[in-house]
């Protein structure tokens, strides 16, 4: 089985591309990053994502997968955006991130609470350049007014995504991980970059 390593240290992202890759690209083994963590100063996702899968690449000599995503607030022209994990200051509480959140839109009203979990992954292959790729992968929807769920992980809890049946709306902390797996930003994105993992 071949190997791609995903770059990050984060668990939750582990499993959750590990499921998403399995549907698509079962001979694909994702393993966890051990190596050091790059400094992220792009400002954007995929100046980011490019970051950290060249790192990643480097530092192991395998293809890296790098994603770098976050929950984009109309209403905050577009923040947290890059620096969703951050939100709250560098100690990347997350609960500290999202209740920061929903007291900065405390007072805004639910027609006004529309939002997009965006990812983007980049891929890189080691010692080819050129082969470089960037997909983007986005999931609209609204923030709740409260936390709801214990499932997902980060924003998850606030974060209601559209084309739910009207009065069953769920947040994707309420979702089974296989139902959020199918519609998810990084799910979408992945979707898109697929059909260029076929020479891995």
């Amino acid at each position: 089985m071949r190997k791609i390593v995903l770059a990050t240290h984060n668990p939750h992202k582990v499993e959750e591309f590990q499921a998403i890759v399995a549907e698509t690209r079962p001979d694909l083994q994702v393993i966890a990053y051990d190596g050091p963590e790059p400094v992220e100063d792009g400002v954007t996702f995929a100046e980011n994502a490019l970051i950290k899968a060249r790192a990643a690449a480097a530092h192991t000599g395998l293809p890296a997968l790098a994603d770098d995503s976050g929950i984009c607030v109309d209403v905050l022209g577009g923040a947290p955006g890059v620096f969703s994990a951050y939100w709250a200051g560098h100690a990347k509480d997350a609960a500290a991130n999202l209740n920061l959140l929903l007291d900065q839109l405390s007072d805004i009203r639910d027609p006004h609470r529309t939002a997009q979990f965006v990812s983007t992954i980049a891929l890189v292959v080691p010692g080819d350049a050129s082969s470089e790729q960037i997909v983007e992968g986005v999931w609209p929807g609204r923030l709740a007014s409260a936390a709801a769920g214990a499932g997902g992980f980060g924003y998850d809890p606030v974060f209601v995504p559209d084309g739910q049946p009207e009065g069953a709306e769920r947040t994707v902390a309420e979702w089974s991980a296989a139902e959020k797996n199918r519609s998810s930003h990084r799910a979408r994105a992945f979707a898109q970059l697929a059909p260029l993992l076929t020479e891995l």
